[in-house]
């Protein structure tokens, strides 16, 4: 009884908080729709009208919506928008007066950038959606229809049961008899659908047509990603083995894969010859093989039908909208796509040159065909990497236009999505980029550079440490084998760092293991492994070793002189640590960086220790400086630490239990949050375990969720 009234008062506590949530998001939403023509009416105004400070409303919504207030309002005035397109008659231009935009041009570009397309479309994407809602429901009712067919079928049945018996009985002794036989290898239903596709041979005589047999395999390739329940292996990953001498099966149980494709193919004159087979790597037998020859003009149904024959081999479960994405054509023009795929092979060679020669093909292809939305996509995608890593950006407006361009035509693609998406990377405007990204998996599941892309976007500048090893993990199975081995070893540090963020210490230990082997000269491997090495073993004294050996290696290092820092500040050791981080802040105004701007609180307290308390004042102004521009997770935590430095315990409390209701926060928290001696303050306050342990049990349930999650997606 008691155990019951328990849980009914818990689901009673979720209950009200949901509604209070609700509520406040509620109430909010209706303030700003009562305002909505008002383009005067911001942050300022709804704070006002909500009967709470600016602050405490960012902070509120944030929390709830995972967005800015700003971001809030706009959302809400886009929203309305696009009602107002499906249910009047009125333009795009009146439609954004009537939402509060001043500038119809700068609606239309907001716009485009939260629904992926212009307001112009509204009511025909509206009309498609339905569409596909439609034949996917049809499907579904089909196959539901089907099932009952045979479900009547065998209750029809008059069937002796007394031989139905005798008969089971002796197909369990069949398979009591033979079961070692029948496990040892997996049916094809019950194996995981993973599948590479090889590089395919050209069997030209004339070799400058090698790009274009690519460009096949390719454009193959590309359309079984789109098909969710196969796991498709990237190019990049399959490019090694084009002279290989290895195996099917060493081949299959590198990239980690159930089913191989090999082919090969030849452009005569206005023909395309292709030779394609699907292989059991298990078996290492063909299931399926096929000869196709084809018109050029024809090209593409050919490249549909070989995704589509593959897939039903397999036994993929496809959707009608993810064949609907397979049968699309990206153009009519089979001149234009020659230039197009020109224009890749270009790219391939990672260079300047390539890169502008690539632009000079993709642009011959729009010559050809002026509403290619691929072509537009991959003179943005080039320009972006003429860009890659400079100061100075020379292609920003024409990497924006090209990807505007793209998506005017197709926004349904993952290329033209992606291309805005490194736009946005490019101006330093990450949280925009991630909304074309994830969109751009919805209609490439396997799009392994927008997987990698995202993962290292939730690692860096949008912290969630779920969503950073979710994408990580996807990662590496999407893009397993790289090019190198220096890049494989990067691919593992990424991976290994994801996983103990998120308290898996003991798998991280594997894979920064395998990070070593693959590149031991890779210079954060041995920084990131002394951490996992304290995640596992607890042991402050050794990482603090293991951290002076690693500085001693490159005195420049700014992350590890501030590391080294840190470890002597944790263990009181004032003197060493002052000595470093003074070291880091020489680093810094030699470097003309502002790294870590959350360390100025500890270099406060230790230059108070030591002394010197106008130089612990000139940190502790900076820290604060930095908490108020701060809109991360970690803020209440940050805040907690200031109100131990003032010696204000009960604020420092309430900071603390804030911050306890976040999700997706850092391992580190945990593992070092005892350890900084401020906490000490606060150990003698009557909430101290509680708060501490409500921290720690908030982690450790969500790392269970996390692990469930990942378990079920087969990602762990």
């Amino acid at each position: 009884m008691f155990k019951f009234y328990l849980s009914s008062l818990l689901l009673r506590k979720k209950m009200t908080k949901s509604n209070t949530s609700n509520s406040f998001l509620s109430e909010a939403k209706s303030i700003v729709l009562d305002h909505i023509s008002n383009e005067q009416f911001g942050v300022s105004e709804l704070a006002d009208l909500m009967h709470m400070s600016r602050s405490s409303l960012l902070r509120k919504i944030k929390k709830q919506t995972h967005l800015s207030a700003s971001q809030f309002i706009r959302e809400i005035r886009l929203q309305k928008a696009s009602a107002l397109l499906l249910e009047t008659e009125l333009t795009a231009s009146e439609i954004s007066f009537e939402v509060g935009f001043s500038n119809p041009s700068y609606f239309t570009k907001c716009y485009r950038e939260y629904y992926g397309y212009p307001p112009s479309e509204t009511k025909a994407k509206k009309e498609e959606e339905e569409k596909e809602e439609k034949e996917e429901k049809e499907w579904n009712e089909g196959q539901k229809n089907e099932a009952k067919t045979k479900e009547v079928t065998i209750k029809n049945k008059n069937v002796n049961r007394y031989i139905i018996a005798i008969a089971t009985l002796s197909i369990l002794a069949i398979v009591y008899f033979f079961k070692d036989k029948l496990t040892s290898s997996p049916s094809k239903t019950t194996k995981e659908k993973s599948v590479a596709f090889l590089p395919f041979k050209n069997l030209s005589e004339d070799n400058s047509n090698l790009y274009f047999i690519n460009g096949v395999m390719e454009s193959s390739l590309n359309n079984l990603q789109k098909i969710k329940d196969l796991r498709v292996i990237s190019r990049t990953s399959t490019e090694k083995y084009r002279n290989n001498p290895k195996t099917v099966s060493e081949i299959a149980k590198e990239l980690q894969v159930n089913y191989l494709i090999e082919g090969s193919g030849q452009k005569i004159g206005n023909e395309v010859l292709i030779s394609i087979q699907l292989i059991d790597a298990n078996e290492d037998s063909p299931i399926w093989s096929e000869q196709y020859k084809y018109q050029l003009d024809n090209v593409f149904e050919l490249q549909n039908t070989i995704a589509k024959k593959i897939a039903f081999a397999i036994e993929a479960n496809v959707t009608p909208k993810e064949l609907a994405l397979i049968d699309k054509k990206p153009t009519e023009n089979i001149i234009a796509y020659d230039y197009y795929l020109k224009g890749l092979d270009n790219q391939k060679e990672q260079n300047e040159a390539g890169l502008l020669n690539a632009i000079l093909n993709f642009k011959k292809a729009i010559e050809q065909d002026s509403k290619y939305a691929n072509a537009y996509a991959q003179i943005a995608i080039s320009y972006y990497y003429l860009d890659l890593n400079k100061i100075e950006k020379k292609y920003l407006d024409n990497l924006n236009e090209y990807a505007d361009n793209a998506l005017l035509y197709d926004a349904t693609s993952e290329l033209p999505l992606i291309a805005k998406a490194l736009y946005y990377i490019n101006i330093n405007e990450f949280k925009l980029a991630i909304p074309y990204l994830e969109k751009a998996l919805d209609y490439n599941p396997n799009a392994s550079s927008a997987v990698l892309i995202l993962s290292d976007l939730y690692a860096r500048v949008v912290p969630d440490t779920n969503k950073y090893l979710t994408y990580a993990l996807k990662g590496m199975k999407l893009n397993i084998e790289a090019n190198d081995s220096v890049s494989k070893s990067y691919i593992y540090l990424h991976l290994s760092n994801a996983l103990v963020q998120n308290g898996f210490a003991k798998k991280a230990s594997e894979y920064i293991e395998e990070s070593l082997k693959y590149n031991p000269s890779n210079p954060y491997t041995p920084y990131l492994k002394n951490f996992i090495d304290y995640a596992n073993d607890k042991d402050l004294k050794a990482l603090t070793h293991k951290m002076l050996i690693e500085w001693k290696k490159d005195t420049t290092r700014t992350d590890i002189t501030q590391e080294l820092a840190k470890m002597y500040y944790f263990q009181e050791d004032y003197t060493n640590a002052l000595l470093y981080y003074e070291k880091y802040i020489d680093l810094l105004a030699t470097n003309k960086i502002d790294l870590y701007p959350a360390e100025n609180i500890k270099i406060a307290y230790t230059y108070d220790k030591m002394g010197f308390s106008k130089k612990a004042e000139q940190y502790l102004n900076k820290y604060i400086d930095y908490l108020e521009n701060d809109e991360s997770i970690y803020k209440e935590a940050g805040l907690a630490v200031l109100y131990l430095y003032k010696n204000e315990p009960d604020k420092a409390i309430e900071a603390y239990a804030e911050f306890g209701l976040q999700d997706d926060f850092q391992y580190w928290v945990l593992l070092f949050l005892k350890e900084d001696p401020l906490l000490k303050r606060l150990q003698s306050h009557p909430k101290y375990e509680e708060t501490i342990k409500k921290i720690e049990t908030q982690f450790w349930e969500n790392h269970k969720r996390l692990k469930g999650t990942l378990e079920d997606e087969k990602l762990l």
